[in-house]
């Protein structure tokens, strides 16, 4: 169960780091992880990068200490599913994960890596934020998130693979997009990876119509990015990105107005 209060008493006080996809990139993990902070890792522990078994067996480490937990993300989730025995797409990173994991010295981290995933949250909220994987759906304001290796269910789609068209891309993945930043309330934030949609090495600030906010911490960690977290400030009445203010044009006096030009502004 993973609810707010157990999340609350799991935090116990101590301020939030929030740490972007890490997909194998242990080095980068080991400095993200160096902090007082109560860590929240967003998903994507592995695939692509160098070393997927280091990263889960410090992620264990880290849930031991008590210092921090990971949500369930979509790599994450095929690699519990591989591990079950479940019949799956032929995938590459995939393929090198598991190698990896069956090599001799990693032989604790192959007996702990399903107990993780089977007990990994796939969204959280927190006060006026929610923590999820790939994309938020306002079910999540409400609903306790449900065990993420099994049945698929709306909400658990939304929150392992984001929302998509029903087209595919050029290089086989499904077309994603982002309405759902729009129903976002106004108010919260939600902190999310998977997408990875920044273009200047930091995460990515969309703000929603609704009032709400989507941060995007994916920068790539793996795939010849880097990995990004952020530290949180504590919970105010203020969100943690205000939406910058409406732009309110001027009004341009009409023939007949008796202002001049220089009053109106």
């Amino acid at each position: 169960m993973h609810d707010e209060r157990e999340f609350q008493r799991r935090v116990a006080g101590r301020r939030i780091r929030v740490v972007g996809d890490v997909h194998g990139d242990l080095e980068a993990f080991r400095h993200a992880v160096a902090t007082d902070r109560f860590i929240v890792q967003l998903g994507d522990l592995v695939d692509y990068g160098p070393d997927s078994a280091g990263v889960l067996r410090l992620m264990g480490s880290i849930l031991e200490e008590g210092r921090g937990l990971f949500l369930l993300g979509n790599h994450d989730r095929k690699l519990g599913r591989a591990l079950l025995g479940r019949k799956l797409r032929r995938d590459e990173t995939l393929e090198a994960t598991i190698h990896q994991l069956f090599e001799p010295g990693n032989s604790d981290v192959l007996e702990h890596a399903l107990p993780l995933f089977e007990a990994a949250p796939t969204w959280l909220k927190f006060g006026r934020r929610i923590f999820v994987h790939a994309a938020f759906h306002t079910g999540m304001l409400s609903e306790s998130c449900p065990p993420g290796l099994d049945g698929v269910s709306h909400l658990l789609s939304r929150a392992l693979f984001g929302e998509v068209t029903g087209r595919t891309q050029t290089d086989g993945y499904p077309e994603r997009r982002l309405n759902w930043v729009d129903h976002i309330p106004a108010g919260y934030t939600v902190y999310c990876g998977h997408d990875r949609r920044s273009t200047d090495g930091r995460p990515w600030v969309k703000h929603g119509r609704s009032g709400g906010t989507a941060v995007f911490v994916d920068t790539g960690a793996g795939k010849g990015g880097h990995l990004a977290w952020i530290d949180l400030p504590d919970e105010t009445e203020q969100p943690d990105y205000p939406a910058p203010p409406a732009y309110e044009p001027t009004p341009i006096p009409m023939p007949g107005d008796r202002r001049s030009v220089r009053d109106s502004f």
